[in-house]
This record gives structure tokens, sequence and C-alpha cells, in this order.
């Protein structure tokens, strides 16, 4: 790791936070994203602390803001690491909710789907440029067994007609893979890679201060879940282990290849998404109505 530059979403807690130390402790020159600057700081200053003693052979840990809510403020993200950072090897997509109430976003969409796919989409696709620039690099995207039994609701992706908390978190880890399939093969030829992993059932944040029993039952399960540390082992293993080198459009449970939703092979329902994002994050101008079924 010694010398690449990693950007880690959601990296002030849980498996991102985790696996921001880890790959600093490796060598990484590692930016974290968080939406406030304090609670950034704070893992920041945690992460050097753990450091401490292994500076000489330990990377560095930096933060970035940016609003996941906001599309406006992923395109700054983009911008500021582009201009402050010359090369990226690896990008973590790991910033998600769970939300048991439907809110939508200030650009408008249901605001599961745009933390957990728009988001990562646009933000990966706006530093594609520097990826391929430090290639040989690479993508790992946090999915979830959650996908396993979901669809995407082309003709209701907002949830307008029908929503549900844990309907809506399917769907996005459904287009976590669904896009993790599609830009691999985008990206054939080009030495950037792109694989996506379920880490296992974790004790994560998801859902905390949702109003509900969900939260009072997920609280109970986490008891039975793996520790974030634990779980951010397998996404490092994808971000620096050269069993994997090379390889791209897979699917990762844990740190063993697995075979994902019958779904999540749909290369049609994958270049549809694409098609869509690209529209919904204002990188392709086609109207969204107009792409077939």
């Amino acid at each position: 790791m010694t010398g690449q530059t990693c950007l880690v979403t959601g990296g002030t807690r849980g498996i991102g936070w985790s696996a921001a130390l880890q790959l600093a402790a490796q060598g990484g020159h590692v930016v974290l994203t968080c939406r406030d600057l304090e609670q950034g700081q704070r893992a920041v200053n945690n992460i050097q602390e753990r450091l401490y003693g292994i500076m000489d052979r330990a990377g560095s840990i930096n933060k970035l803001q940016a609003d996941f809510r906001s599309l406006d403020s992923v395109r700054q993200l983009a911008q500021d690491f582009k201009q402050e950072y010359g090369r990226l090897d690896i990008l973590v997509n790991n910033a998600g909710v769970l939300r048991t109430k439907r809110y939508l976003t200030k650009d408008g969409y249901e605001e599961t789907f745009q933390v957990n796919h728009l988001a990562p989409f646009l933000l990966t696709n706006q530093l594609l440029p520097l990826l391929k620039k430090s290639a040989p690099s690479r993508i790992v995207n946090l999915a979830s067994d959650a996908h396993n039994g979901a669809r995407i609701y082309f003709d209701d992706l907002n949830g307008e007609k029908k929503y549900g908390g844990l309907r809506a978190y399917g769907q996005s880890k459904l287009a976590n893979v669904l896009f993790t399939y599609e830009l691999s093969r985008r990206l054939r030829g080009t030495s950037v890679t792109a694989n996506a992993l379920h880490p296992g059932a974790v004790a994560s944040h998801l859902g905390e201060g949702e109003p509900g029993l969900f939260p009072k039952v997920f609280r109970t399960l986490k008891l039975f879940y793996t520790n974030p540390g634990t779980a951010a082992q397998s996404v490092t293993y994808l971000c620096t282990s050269a069993e994997v080198e090379g390889v791209t459009g897979k699917y990762y449970v844990k740190m063993n290849e697995a075979k994902s939703s019958r779904c999540s092979y749909d290369e049609a329902a994958a270049h549809r998404l694409w098609q869509v994002s690209e529209e919904l994050t204002g990188l392709r101008e086609t109207s969204y109505q107009s792409i077939p079924a």
C-alpha cells in the first residue's frame, strides 16, 4: 500500500472507519469522507492515535467533507479530491443509509436510493479519469445480501407508489451489484477493476435513530453480528490482496467469490439502470421517460 492513495466514503465510523485504519496501517494515504467536519476530525484523530508507534511505516489519514444527500456535494467532493490529490489507486464506496420512513433529498430523490446508489454512481464516474490515470487501480462497492429477492422498480424508483424501508434498501443494494457488473464491463482493458462486496452481517450504525421497532430489533440482532473491524478485513482484502489483482466484475461474501442474485446478472437491467442513473445525476441529458423498458 505504500504510496497508494485511497478514498473511503462514510469513513467516520463502522466498516468505513475500520477500513480506513487498516489501509493506513498498511502504508496507504487514506482520505475518508464525512458529513460533519468535527466528526470527521475525530475519526482522523482516532486513527492517528491507533497508528502511533508505527508511523514510520504507516501511511497518512485525511478527510474531505461530503453529504451524499446532495448531488452538488458529491460533485464538490470529486472536484476537491482531484484538486488536492494527483492520483487515486483505491476507491471504496461504503457510505450508506437505511431509512424506515420515506424521505426525499434536496435533489428530489428518495434518500436511500440517492445515498446508496446515485451518489456513489456519480462520484465513481467523476473520478474515473483519475482512476484510469493511476491504473492499476481498484473500486470496491459495499453491497449486501439484502439484494437477494430485491428488484429495481424502474416505474417507481422514488417509492412514490409503494414504500418500505427494507424494500428501498434492497433495491439500492441490488443497484450496487448491477452497477458494479456494468462498470466492470465498461472498464475492460483499462486495468481498473470493480468488485462488489457483502462483508457479512455487521454490527453497524445502519438504521440508528429511525422510528418504530426496527432499531430495537436491530440492536438485539447486532449481538450476534460481526464487529466492524473484522468485517473491514474483507474490504482491505479486496483493496490490497495480490490474490484478486486483475479480478473484476465479481461479487464477494467476505473474502470469497460468490454468486449474487439471479436478477443481478440481468445485463439489460444493468444497462438501463446505468442510463437512468446518468440522467438522474446530470451525466446524461436523455429523458428518463424515453428510456425503453
